[in-house]
């Protein structure tokens, strides 16, 4: 299975070669959730606290399918 993922804010800085915001594709087995690309992209689970799915906010334990677009946002802060 494929998906497109987007990497926000620092998030980006985990996947060499990724700007924060470019599609890049992934490979995932069969059945997958958003935990194990959150794995597998090696990012720490606490900095993946947005994630959306085909552009609706999903839980990490969501299922993936075949050609879901996936962003991942970092906790951002302000004042």
């Amino acid at each position: 299975m494929r998906v497109k993922v987007k990497l926000f804010t620092t998030l980006a800085n985990y996947v060499p070669g990724v700007k924060p915001g470019e599609p890049f594709e992934v490979g995932l087995h069969n059945v997958a959730t958003l935990s194990d690309l959150i794995s597998q992209l090696n990012l720490p689970q606490e900095e993946a606290k947005l994630i959306f799915v085909n552009g609706l906010a999903q839980p990490p334990n969501y299922q993936l399918k075949n050609n879901d677009e996936v962003g991942i946002f970092s906790p951002i802060g302000g004042g």
